[in-house]
């Protein structure tokens, strides 16, 4: 495929959460033209699937420049932005409103999930002549019929929301998990709403650390109030909840601090149970209840619960992307230069510093993991951070190096930070290793995003979330 071929085909933007929109909405800014493909049936929809939560993050962080220009001429109220909208405001007041302008509308196609990512006419192991090809992205709709697209470029703004981490240790599936999927619910049920009759009058063990878990938690420690029987475990893989806890009063985003407040007073006034240094070994479903056996910080675990929430975080779906050359991380399978930034390992409370094109560039150029799934299995992801991702893309994409690299980002401290995550694992103090800005976890891509990067508040967080599995 000759060069000039190749600028005349679209740039695909795989997912309509709220970073694939942002990255259609920077592409049309600069002349290039935008082809998102949603696996869903609307844009956001897999949000939807935890609309009942929501977001610590006000509505100044959640709207993209870029959208926000695209929807000035409509007409479209711009929410208050200090107000925190729910997962579902989120859709209905700016994602559905950004896909129905007329310059979107036309380049959105719903129902069309991605199964893989090529150079056109080379596989993986093709050298030459290589950098000359566009992108060949095979899709499938809701009726099967695949169909291949082609591509001068790919955005990858799926998410993670999609692919849970297992229960399991060693990030392996426990024992018998897959028999026992019945019995596990993703990191957000409507506990109060919805699936409450799942819930009410029965024990339901939270697994994971992050602030999904947070969320359901609380709601569940609500309907115990209301409904004798309610019963709840909460599980970590870690020595204390210390992070999880968080910076009260000292978090910039008021809900976020809550929301660890919260939580920390449920535990000491003994209104759920925690086990901490919890590994499961083994699910036995049984008639109505699931046997979970393993090990904690200190007996063996045996309990009989009728649900398992699975908070555990999320990873990204590389499968789809086996024939593209990309340069990825051991350790968090997030781009090699982005990893430092956001390795949990090294930093517990998500500052990162502004980053865009170069950090997300691959050895494939012109194709660029954007949003959650560009942290990988790292939990620390915002919206904002996404935004400023997807606009410095499309300014390199048009061949403006200078705007590209130009990046900025301003996030709200957390309030809470660590250098020493073994320590904190033990409950101890630790140095501060983050200054003051943070991404922690948001909206799934939630493209599927989950947690695309969304942060959750007190009281119902892909990530779009995108919770972390606890360290």
């Amino acid at each position: 495929m000759s060069e000039v071929a190749r600028n005349d085909l679209p740039v695909v933007v795989v997912g309509a959460g709220p970073v694939g929109l942002a990255a259609a909405a920077h592409l049309l800014e600069r002349g290039l033209e935008p082809l998102v493909l949603e696996a869903g049936d609307r844009a956001g929809a897999a949000i939807d699937s935890w609309g009942h939560v929501r977001l610590f993050s006000p509505w100044r962080y959640d709207v993209d420049a870029a959208a926000r220009r695209l929807l000035a001429p409509t007409g479209w109220a711009e929410p208050d932005p200090d107000v925190l909208p729910t997962g579902r405001e989120l859709v209905d007041a700016y994602l559905a409103p950004l896909a129905a302008t007329p310059q979107l509308a036309a380049r959105l196609r719903t129902g069309t999930r991605v199964l893989a990512v090529a150079r056109d006419g080379a596989d993986k192991t093709r050298s030459l002549g290589r950098e000359r090809r566009g992108y060949r992205v095979r899709t499938v709709d809701a009726g099967g019929r695949v169909t291949d697209v082609l591509a001068r470029a790919v955005i990858d703004a799926s998410g993670t929301f999609s692919t849970s981490n297992p229960l399991g240790v060693s990030g392996l599936p426990a024992a018998g998990e897959a028999d026992a999927t019945g019995f596990v619910t993703g990191p957000l049920p409507d506990v109060l709403g919805a699936d409450r009759e799942r819930f009410a009058g029965r024990h339901t063990l939270v697994v994971g650390m992050g602030h999904s878990a947070a969320n359901t938690l609380l709601s569940l420690v609500e309907l115990a109030e209301t409904t004798p029987g309610t019963t709840i475990t909460w599980a970590i893989r870690g020595g204390s909840a210390r992070r999880l806890f968080g910076g009260g009063t000292d978090d910039e985003l008021l809900a976020r601090g809550l929301l660890g407040t919260r939580l920390r007073d449920a535990v000491d006034a003994g209104r759920l149970q925690l086990l901490t240094r919890v590994s499961i070994e083994r699910l036995v479903p049984g008639d109505g209840s699931v046997q979970v056996l393993g090990t904690t910080k200190d007996a063996p675990l045996a309990l009989d619960v009728h649900a398992i929430v699975n908070a555990t975080g999320f990873r990204p779906d590389l499968g789809m992307l086996r024939e593209v050359r990309l340069d990825l991380d051991p350790v968090v399978e997030a781009p090699s230069a982005l990893a430092p930034l956001i390795d949990p390992n090294q930093h517990s409370c998500g500052t990162v510093p502004p980053h865009g094109e170069q950090v997300l560039a691959h050895p494939d150029d012109g194709f660029y993991l954007v949003g959650m799934k560009s942290y990988g299995r790292a939990p620390t992801f915002l919206l904002a951070t996404g935004y400023e991702q997807v606009r410095s893309v499309a300014a390199a994409l048009a061949g403006d190096r200078a705007a590209a690299d130009a990046v900025e980002l301003d996030l709200p401290a957390t309030g809470v930070c660590s250098s020493d995550l073994a320590l904190e694992a033990d409950g101890d103090a630790a140095g501060s290793c983050c200054g003051t800005a943070s991404s922690e976890p948001q909206l799934v891509t939630l493209g599927v995003g989950a947690p695309s990067g969304v942060g959750f508040a007190s009281g119902v967080p892909h990530g779009r979330s995108g919770d972390g599995e606890d360290a």
